[in-house]
């Protein structure tokens, strides 16, 4: 009987942490797209916006909507530039949550490594004895043939 791999928990335990990682890494990613869609969302509403400030101009307006414009889009650059630090900081978290998951894999792959090297030991010694026990009893049915043979002679 084969001898349970003892670093079986451990295994399981890395395997376990391993998915943890890979399920953050998947939401780190889905928020980072998320932050960066967001990002070209208020990019292209700054361009449009301009370009609607610009036609204005250029048909004719007062001071005052002048005024408006130019606020609204202040306020567009200062929303851009949060939503780039947010972009910066998701891809900052992607690249530590790739980093965690990294360190997981590895993990797991030495505690399989061993766990493969344990049941190829295990494996080993169990045909060691399989032929052990295959040699003792061609050995006793070759003497219980060769007593046959003396009983008859």
């Amino acid at each position: 009987m084969s001898k349970p791999f003892a670093l079986q928990s451990l295994l399981h335990l890395s395997q376990k942490k391993n998915d943890a990682a890979t399920k953050k890494l998947g939401q780190l990613n889905s928020h980072q797209q998320s932050a960066q869609s967001k990002l070209e969302m208020l990019q292209q509403y700054r361009r449009d916006y301009q370009q609607k400030m610009q036609e204005a101009e250029r048909n004719g307006m007062d001071l005052h909507e002048l005024c408006n414009f130019r606020d609204f889009i202040y306020r567009l650059d200062d929303a851009i530039a949060q939503q780039n630090t947010a972009v910066t900081q998701a891809t900052s978290s992607v690249q530590h949550g790739l980093s965690e998951l990294s360190a997981t894999q590895r993990s797991m792959k030495s505690y399989d490594t061993l766990a493969v090297r344990h049941q190829a030991s295990e494996n080993k010694k169990a045909a060691k004895i399989e032929q052990t026990m295959q040699d003792e009893h061609s050995a006793r049915s070759v003497a219980y043939k060769k007593s046959e043979q003396d009983e008859k002679n």
